[in-house]
């Protein structure tokens, strides 16, 4: 086992964990990037590899946002309603595109691209884009959850399509969409909301990928090695990181790595 470490990866995985840990941006808009841009992964590979990725890192923290009460299920069941069939269409058509993937990795790797730039934007505006929704809400005197069960389900669409395509957007993305259309839930219930949304959407692409061919999973493990530890050190030194600096900070790495995936 030991002999198929491979200290890079690990490394990635551990700097990525540590990060999610402190920011709270999903693992998907850092560590895809960083596997086409420093390790020279194929989109469809890094894209199919994160997804699992992803589903490992989700599930625990599903758990933990479970057991304490911070899940709306019905919110998540309304977004996996739209996320997991627009997966499985969106799985079918990626694979009809061509075994090696040439077409689909030019594709994955624009929208990969257009991703990281919109999540750079979401993690940046996230608190003032939920402030004017709630004040919005409040001046239409519109109750949160009365009637969101179509935009909801919608959104999960919208989520199944990207997440699967570039394995981003159901971190920053879906949580700045969610405040916007419940600005009356508290965060900590809009946050467990998505991570609990992420497993089944994360496991059905990453497991469609799998299929295709596009998972490599040694190389998921290494990640993952480095990841567990990053996350619990990031998650311990949040609540002592001045998120005015991270947030800036961190939106900018996304956007760079954002235009050096369209240039």
């Amino acid at each position: 086992m030991f002999a198929h470490l491979d200290a890079l990866h690990a490394l990635a995985g551990l700097l990525v964990g540590f990060l999610v840990g402190l920011t709270g941006v999903g693992g998907g808009s850092l560590m895809t990037p960083v596997l086409v841009l420093l390790f020279g992964v194929s989109p469809t590979t890094a894209v199919g590899t994160d997804l699992l990725f992803a589903a490992c890192t989700k599930i625990a923290g599903s758990t933990v946002h479970g057991w304490r009460g911070t899940v709306d299920w019905a919110i998540v069941r309304r977004l996996a309603s739209g996320s997991v069939p627009a997966a499985v269409v969106t799985l079918v058509i990626v694979s009809g595109l061509g075994h090696p993937p040439r077409a689909a990795s030019h594709t994955m790797l624009m929208i990969l691209g257009v991703m990281l730039i919109l999540t750079a934007v979401a993690t940046l505006f996230q608190q003032g884009l939920a402030r004017l929704a709630g004040r919005l809400a409040r001046w239409l005197g519109h109750r949160a959850g009365t009637t969101l069960a179509w935009p909801t389900m919608l959104l999960g669409t919208l989520l199944g399509v990207a997440v699967t395509m570039s394995s981003v957007g159901a971190g920053a993305i879906g949580v700045t969409a969610l405040l916007m259309l419940y600005p009356a839930l508290g965060v900590s219930r809009i946050v467990g909301s998505d991570i609990a949304h992420a497993v089944p959407l994360t496991l059905v692409a990453g497991f469609g990928h799998w299929i295709i061919g596009d998972v490599n999973m040694l190389l998921l493990v290494n990640l993952l090695i480095g990841s567990i530890p990053g996350v619990l050190v990031g998650s311990h030194l949040s609540t002592r990181s001045p998120d005015r600096v991270l947030r800036p900070v961190l939106a900018v790495v996304l956007l760079v790595s954002g235009y050096k995936l369209l240039a």
